[in-house]
């Protein structure tokens, strides 16, 4: 039987537990151009009816004219190795751009790329029928364009919830939509941090992005949009 690690549901508070969560405030654009500030308002980020709602809106707010909502784990849970579990309803629209993902622990020692990065979840809403999973190193990411992405066309993914699960060993990975295994990221012959870095302790992240490189053109008339997490569950 698996030992569950991790469980959160989101149905205590109007905020996100900060025993496990930090919710980051900022807008520097986060190193993809992106449109949206981030804060910790109730208008961005709220739990209600057992759901993690994260807002994003159209509005000025600082220097951005979108505000929206990011939280992590660093420094409060850390991950190496189970199953990552997590319910989630995306959000419609172009310039959408929701993603669960993970970073090294290490981050604030090695930096970006090396600390490693794992996308359980990306999605922008100019590609509507599309999920993406991908791996980044040092020595593999997309700034060189060489890193593992893969893409799996589904329809219609942002009208319901769906169970996003990444079983996670030393071997690699297995992606799973709904119980359905997509995708095998193996290890194989990679050797080393710069190669490899996925055999150390990560830290989880869920946010809502706005336009940006990879979000694009962003269609006004969608605001407010939501993307809402039913759960997030790691078991070993």
């Amino acid at each position: 039987m698996k030992k569950i690690v991790f469980y959160d549901h989101f149905d205590v508070g109007t905020k996100p537990n900060q025993t496990y969560w930090n919710i980051d405030v900022g807008g520097s654009g986060f190193g993809n151009n992106e449109d949206q500030f981030y804060t910790d308002r109730l208008d961005n980020i709220y739990i209600e009816d057992s759901l993690l709602h994260i807002v994003a809106r159209k509005e000025d707010f600082e220097h951005r004219k979108y505000t929206s909502a990011k939280i992590t784990t660093k420094n409060k849970v850390s991950i190496q190795y189970g199953a990552i579990e997590v319910r989630m309803k995306l959000p419609k629209g172009l310039g959408t751009w929701p993603a669960f993902w993970l970073l090294g622990d290490n981050i604030h020692k090695v930096g970006w790329p090396t600390c490693g990065e794992i996308d359980l979840m990306e999605y922008v809403g100019k590609e509507p029928d599309a999920l993406h999973f991908s791996l980044h190193s040092k020595n593999f990411n997309h700034t060189k364009s060489n890193n593992l992405h893969l893409k799996k066309e589904i329809k219609n993914l942002s009208d319901d919830f769906h169970v996003y699960k990444l079983e996670w060993s030393k071997e690699g990975f297995n992606y799973y939509l709904d119980n359905e295994l997509l995708f095998k990221a193996p290890k194989e012959d990679k050797q080393g941090l710069d190669n490899w870095p996925f055999d150390e302790p990560f830290f989880m992240i869920i946010n809502l992005a706005i336009g940006g490189n990879w979000g694009g053109k962003i269609d006004d008339s969608i605001f407010p949009v939501e993307f809402l997490i039913d759960y997030v569950k790691v078991t070993s």
